[in-house]
């Protein structure tokens, strides 16, 4: 006891501290876990039950005439863009959780594979939304250039009679 360095407030004060940031540290990549893991799920159950039937209805066309798929193809879109917004979600999990490092190894990796697991879900998805929203391959051709200019000038507005076209 008599060989052994007195220690400081000081040094006292740093060991507490360097145990209260890893405490800290631990403490945010455990939210950064299971913050992965919830917008995860929320991702996979909306994809589930909010987008799939949409899609599938669209791929049978048994309940869809044919006035009615582009309605359903736009109202699809507007899905899809959603799901997208909700992957952004996701994705910005996955990049703080991987900027923080595990704390909990396990709760670590069980977010990582529920996260793997709706990526492969979502570009599944994605896979078929494409293929109904894509563009055919033969696009129309342009019009001519009569056409242009009869389109041109109809859309040009016009001034109303009696006062100047700058008002």
């Amino acid at each position: 006891m008599l060989n052994e360095p007195r220690r400081t407030d000081a040094t006292a004060s740093t060991d507490m501290t360097d145990r209260s940031n890893r405490r800290f540290n631990s403490d945010r990549s455990s939210v950064a876990d299971v913050c992965l893991l919830l917008r995860a799920h929320a991702e996979s159950r909306w994809l589930s039950k909010q987008l799939t039937p949409v899609l599938q209805e669209i791929e049978e066309r048994e309940s869809i005439s044919d006035e009615q798929l582009a309605t359903a193809l736009a109202y699809l879109e507007v899905l899809w863009i959603e799901a997208c917004a909700r992957a952004r979600e996701t994705e910005s999990a996955r990049v703080e959780l991987d900027a923080l490092g595990s704390g909990d190894r396990a709760l670590y990796e069980k977010a990582h594979r529920y996260h793997a697991a709706v990526r492969r879900l979502r570009d599944g998805i994605e896979q078929r939304v494409a293929r109904l929203l894509a563009v055919p391959s033969d696009p129309v051709a342009p019009p001519s250039l009569d056409e242009r200019s009869i389109r041109s000038r109809s859309l040009r507005p016009r001034p109303l009679r009696g006062r100047p076209s700058g008002l």
